[in-house]
Formats: C-alpha cells, sequence, structure tokens
C-alpha cells in the first residue's frame, strides 16, 4: 500500500507541512510514503490542442504532446494507492498550478475515455494506453487558507479526482489557517486525513467518504448553478441537476433518482459525456470541409495580428 503526498505551496512552508503530517497519519498504519512539490517539477499549461484525445480515440495510445515533467507526475500518481493533495487557496480557489494539474489530467486521463480508446487499440492492432489508469484510487484534499475567502476550494480540488473517477476521501478547507502549524487541532486533523486516507487504501472497493457532508448527497458539493427556473440548478461538482429547498432551516438538494448515473464523476456519466463529444466533434469536422467555415475562419485570421513583446536582442 502507498500513499503519496503532493503540495504545491511554497517550499517547506505550511502545505509542505501539513501535507508531511498527513503522510506521517499513513505511515502509521504501514504505508509506503512518498512526497512531491510540484513547483520542483516543469509543468507546461495545457494548450487544449486535443491531440492527446484524437491520439486516444483513434488507438495510438493519447500521449501529451507536450515534454515536461508531468508524464513522470502522472506516473506516480498512477502508482499509488492513495493520494493527499494539499495546496494554497488563492482568489477563494485552488492556486493555478494546481489547476495546471487538473487541466493537464484532462480527457486523455479520462476513465471512460481510456476504456473507449482501449478496445479500439486492442481491435485494430494500435497502442494501448497505460493501463494504470484503469486501477482504482482513493485521494484526499487539503486547501490551506489565510482567510475565510474560501468558498470554491473544495469544488475545485475535487475536478482532479473527477477524470479518473478516483474516490474522494476528504476534502477539508483550512481557512483563517496562516499559522496552523501551531494549532493543534488543525494538525490532529491533517494528521487524521492522512490516517483516513491509508484505511481507505487498503479497500478501495468499500472505502467511504469521510470529509464534511456537504448538500449534494451524491458528491457532497457544496456550489451550484441556479438557473432563473426555481425548480432548477445545477451541481457544479457532478452535474446532477436537481432543485434547492429549505427544510427546517437547512439547505437540502434533492435530484432524481433515475438520473444518477449521469453524475460526472463515476463511469456511466462520463460515457454520456464521450457520446457528447463525440457528436460536437464531427459537426466540426463536417464544418471545417465547408467553404463557409473557411471564409470565417480566414476573416478572424486576416482581421488583427496578436501583440508580441519584442525579444531582446
Amino acid at each position: 500500500m502507498k500513499v503519496l503526498g503532493i503540495s504545491a505551496g511554497t517550499r517547506n512552508g505550511s502545505n509542505d507541512a501539513m501535507c508531511k503530517e498527513a503522510l506521517m497519519g499513513a505511515k502509521e498504519l504501514g504505508a509506503e510514503i512518498e512526497f512531491i512539490n510540484v513547483w520542483d517539477l516543469d509543468l507546461k499549461h495545457c494548450t487544449g490542442c486535443v491531440a492527446c484525445v484524437k491520439s486516444l480515440m483513434s488507438g495510438r495510445g493519447g500521449a501529451c504532446v507536450l515534454k515536461d515533467d508531468f508524464e513522470w507526475l502522472r506516473g506516480e500518481m498512477f502508482d499509488a494507492d492513495g493520494i493527499v493533495f494539499a495546496g494554497p487557496i488563492f482568489e477563494s480557489g485552488c492556486a493555478g498550478i494546481f489547476h495546471t494539474i487538473v487541466d493537464r489530467f484532462g480527457p486523455r486521463n479520462d476513465k471512460a475515455m481510456n476504456i473507449i480508446g482501449s478496445q479500439i487499440a486492442k481491435e485494430n492492432g494500435g497502442k494501448v494506453p497505460d493501463q494504470r489508469i484503469m486501477k482504482d484510487k482513493v485521494i484526499s484534499f487539503m486547501s490551506i487558507g489565510g482567510s475565510d475567502w474560501a468558498t470554491r476550494a473544495q469544488c475545485d480540488s475535487a475536478m482532479l479526482a473527477m477524470t479518473p473517477a478516483w474516490k474522494v476521501i476528504d476534502n477539508e478547507i483550512f481557512m483563517w489557517s496562516k499559522c496552523i502549524v501551531m494549532e493543534d487541532e488543525k494538525v490532529a486533523r491533517a494528521h487524521q486525513i492522512g490516517i483516513n486516507i491509508a484505511e481507505a487504501a487498503r479497500d478501495i472497493e468499500k472505502a467511504q467518504y469521510r470529509g464534511d457532508p456537504g448538500v449534494c448527497p451524491h458528491c457532497h458539493g457544496r456550489e451550484f448553478y441556479l438557473s432563473d427556473d426555481a425548480d432548477k440548478c445545477i451541481c457544479t461538482l457532478c452535474g446532477l441537476e436537481g432543485k434547492i429547498e429549505v427544510k427546517d432551516g437547512k439547505v437540502t438538494f434533492t435530484f432524481r433518482p433515475e438520473d444518477e448515473h449521469k453524475a460526472h464523476d463515476i463511469v456511466s456519466g462520463k460515457f454520456l459525456h464521450v457520446d457528447d463529444i463525440r457528436n460536437n466533434e464531427g459537426k466540426l469536422d463536417e464544418y471545417r470541409k465547408s467553404d463557409e467555415f473557411k471564409k470565417r475562419k480566414k476573416m478572424y485570421i486576416e482581421f488583427i495580428e496578436a501583440t508580441r513583446p519584442e525579444k531582446a536582442s
């Protein structure tokens, strides 16, 4: 059993400390532990080129065209049974470096897409994608902030688990925590998060969420997109549509049980998403063949060029 701790904070800062505190808890239960600070890595931004998706869905393995340390990080994450990710809170949510990792983890690491991509590769004698993506995994998050501007952090964090369909065990927000290493109750909570992830990693199939119960009964999220229709809202994490109500002074979110298979964080919902992407990509491919599409693209390209900084001689 291996537990990987990842920090997105400054080296030897609060995020490093709490991540290591969680690893201490995991080690107590016999876990092999490893620690990574992402600032030691060269991580480029995803450009949205979709080359990885086209490669995956044509039986060519789904490799990313960017050459940096992401493949190494991805491999370390794949090899772990459980992961604890600690990161700072910026502007009420996760830091940009975390979003970069989430973006790079995007479609090529989607579990449903890899199931389909593997089938295509096997049928056509192509390159089968890294099968470690199929391995079930548990993951926990700790978001550490210096004030109470933290309302987006839980949803931001759980986005990393959504794509590969990993089970979230804890998703903790530590507000007003500039001095967290001196706050024994919070340190003890970080330690317990490590114990929880190690216990979950022992039996991933039976592992259960151990964190804040939230409002959404499916993903435990607390963020919702409110439509103009008072009877319709969408959980911004799992994507389920339902209704927000207040009962006995408590906010509740309900959805039709028969719709739960559509949730974005489970494989059945991902297959529905794959179908949507396939249909939209097909529509775009057809447009690209038309003279009108080419005419419109040419108009925008020729209208104005991007301003670029002058390079020093």
